[in-house]
């Protein structure tokens, strides 16, 4: 009897060592066969982060053999650097901080050659805000006003330093406040700051919240100014804001944009991006919800204003579409 229990206990435990691992071989499996991607975004009150994470929400549901998660960054800039370092698979910035990336100009004193295009988005509006008692209703008028100008070194930042000096005006000729979007909402409303440039699609988050607090202006970047840009930075567009899209605001109002884009390390196998370009296009649909920026993203644009090279399984896709 002693015989037959044992003999009972050894085939019991061997099939839960043949259980055990076989449970261990599919989980080995599966590390090897998931890919974890991170999306590099921007603050959570700007526009990058809900569409980074609708990306992600596309590609997990739709790309074999993925896990992404999306995180938050200063945006372009540190996403450039945050590619370049390996740290991130894939990031969505400014083209304009593209191209300066792809040739070692402005914040980029080596030319980041890992950097590839799968799309570009939406225009990225240049927003200048100011408070509507601060009496700023040109770029000119903000001499001796404390202004945010973005984070140090961001996108934004680039934007404000050129555009004042399209309009014959330094950083000496303001007080100058490195600040994020939602900090800066906060010290417009608080009274810190007169003005700030939010770089992003619309409408802003950032400055949706401060306009249901307080009376505002959206200054206007008008044609002059934007001739004077284009000379030197050609990716520069005009674009107006439409009334209604801030409350208090009513009239349109002229400014100029970038555009965002989508970019991968150049690292990524040619099927991985192939699968993630063609999964984004075929869900366009989660883009729109996630945002109102996200209903101008279209396949007709994709190649508009796209200063990089493309990642190759993107450009594979793009052929096969004919575009």
């Amino acid at each position: 009897m002693r015989g037959h229990f044992r003999a009972r206990y050894v085939r019991l435990m061997g099939v839960v060592l043949v259980a055990l691992l076989i449970a261990s071989s599919a989980v080995t499996v599966f590390a090897q066969r998931t890919q974890f991607i991170t999306i590099a975004t921007g603050g959570t009150a700007g526009v990058y982060y809900p569409l980074g994470g609708a990306m992600a929400e596309i590609f997990n549901q739709n790309v074999r053999g993925v896990n992404v998660s999306v995180q938050a960054t200063g945006a372009s800039v540190a996403n450039v650097n945050m590619i370049a370092q390996g740290q991130v698979e894939l990031a969505l910035i400014q083209n304009d901080i593209a191209f300066y990336a792809a040739n070692a100009q402005e914040m980029f004193q080596n030319r980041i050659g890992n950097l590839r295009g799968i799309t570009t988005l939406y225009p990225e509006v240049i927003q200048l805000v100011a408070r509507a008692d601060a009496g700023i209703r040109s770029i000119a008028d903000l001499r001796g006003k404390r202004v945010a100008v973005g984070d140090a070194g961001s996108g934004t930042e680039a934007n404000a330093r050129q555009i004042l000096a399209a309009a014959g005006l330094t950083y000496n000729d303001i007080t100058v406040r490195y600040l994020s979007f939602a900090e800066a909402a906060n010290n417009l409303r608080d009274g810190h700051i007169e003005a700030a440039f939010v770089t992003a699609g619309i409408p802003t988050a950032a400055i949706q919240d401060i306009a249901a607090q307080r009376d505002i202006v959206i200054v206007p970047i008008g044609a002059d100014l934007l001739e004077k840009l284009r000379a030197d930075y050609p990716f520069y567009t005009g674009v107006v804001i439409p009334g209604g899209t801030y409350r208090g605001v009513n009239h349109d109002v002229h400014t100029v944009a970038v555009k965002a884009m989508l970019v991968a390390r150049a690292d990524l196998s040619e099927d991985l991006v192939y699968n993630m370009t063609k999964a984004f296009f075929s869900h366009l649909d989660r883009m729109a919800a996630a945002h109102a920026a996200g209903r101008l993203i279209s396949l007709d644009t994709a190649l508009d204003g796209m200063p990089i090279e493309l990642h190759p399984g993107a450009a594979r896709y793009y052929a096969e579409v004919g575009r």
